[in-house]
């Protein structure tokens, strides 16, 4: 026993002065106080283990837990966090050959970085789109559009592979990636394959297709809202791919009216749009018709460094030129000079027609700017 008491020294006298109806036995009275106090201890026992648990309960929380055992906690809660969506032609993707894939930077906005990464498990090379968490929307909206634009397919759009969610809410989007670049590189670089008509007819019907899909083939029609030639992608064969539609969908406000701020610094808004929200069908084909110049004439969307009599933006120099009888401004000159070399048989009658066509997608007024649907039509007549 843990606890003993010592025996009194005249039993004889303690039982006396008892009453007469209760007896007590001397040996019985000590099992009797032994039992008791044994009873108190299991009791006490159990008090101070509940009191021990309840500590360590609240130690989980960060209120007794070590610096050692929190952080083996917070490891495992975020391991528990991270997470990876594949779509179809993304089920090859695992978040070891995502988060171990050498980058390289080929694109920055506020809103994120575009990487050109390679995945060593699969060997191939994939766009990673990183956004940055302070820009996005909150969480039901953001994973309710991430499935939607990850269900779109069309041969001329940049399909959405997969969606990487981190323990510290990093995002990243996985895209195929397009070996000859942006279309706006293509134009630029000096590569005469870009004065081909051939070439010019291809890479515009693709858009057009693409764009008509996104505005009227979906259940839910769908605004690019961030059209501009750097985001039309191509592969080998100049087939052009469109990306970024629905971008402005995963971003927070204010994020996405910086995407519009950086739609019309580099030439591409419709007048009438003040903010993201305002953004339709209309100022996509307005975006459209700013592409179809640019291939036709091989000028940039904004002119940095205007003559007296030019403007700033390209829809305005193309009416100034008409105004001007400056009919050499309105296409580059080796159009016709490969067209006579390839043997398509363009003439100037079927280029200004492509350049009213232009025209009439950049028209200031929304109602006049043809759908993409009419676009195509024309695209066709002019072709054939």
């Amino acid at each position: 026993m843990l606890f003993s008491f010592p025996k009194p020294s005249n039993s004889s006298l303690l039982v006396s002065k008892l009453p007469r109806t209760t007896v007590f036995h001397p040996n019985k009275m000590t099992q009797f106080l032994n039992l008791a106090l044994g009873v108190v201890f299991v009791l006490g026992l159990a008090v101070v283990l509940l009191i021990f648990l309840n500590r360590r309960g609240k130690g989980k929380n960060g209120d007794g837990f070590n610096d050692l055992e929190r952080n083996q906690q917070s490891v495992k809660g975020a391991e528990e966090r991270e997470d990876l969506l594949t779509f179809q032609g993304g089920q090859d993707l695992t978040i070891l050959d995502i988060l171990e894939a050498p980058g390289e930077v080929i694109g920055k906005a506020n809103h994120g970085t575009l990487y050109k990464a390679y995945l060593q498990g699969s060997s191939t090379v994939r766009l990673l789109r990183f956004l940055r968490p302070v820009c996005t929307a909150g969480h039901d909206d953001f994973v309710s559009e991430i499935e939607f634009l990850g269900s779109i397919r069309h041969p001329n759009l940049v399909p959405l592979l997969g969606f990487y969610s981190g323990p510290r809410t990093e995002k990243l989007l996985i895209h195929p990636f397009y070996r000859r670049g942006n279309l706006a590189q293509f134009i630029r670089d000096g590569n005469g394959d870009s004065h081909r008509w051939g070439v010019i007819n291809k890479i515009s019907v693709g858009i057009a297709k693409g764009l008509d899909h996104l505005h009227t083939g979906l259940q839910k029609p769908t605004i690019h809202g961030n059209l501009q030639s750097k985001n039309i992608l191509l592969d080998r064969n100049y087939e052009p791919y469109v990306s970024d539609f629905g971008l402005h969908l995963l971003l927070n406000s204010s994020s996405a009216q910086e995407v519009l701020e950086g739609l019309a610094a580099n030439g591409y808004k419709a007048p009438e749009v003040i903010k993201m929200k305002d953004a339709t069908e209309e100022t996509d084909v307005y975006s459209y018709g700013v592409i179809l110049l640019e291939l036709l004439s091989g000028k940039e969307p904004v002119n940095e460094k205007p003559a007296f009599d030019e403007d700033f933006y390209l829809p305005n120099f193309m009416r100034n030129a008409v105004l001007g009888h400056r009919i050499a401004d309105l296409f580059h000159p080796e159009i016709l000079l490969y067209s006579s070399i390839d043997g398509n048989n363009v003439t100037e009658e079927k280029i200004l027609k492509f350049f009213q066509l232009a025209m009439a997608c950049c028209s200031p007024s929304p109602a006049l700017r043809p759908s993409m649907k009419q676009v195509l039509q024309k695209l066709n007549e002019i072709r054939t």
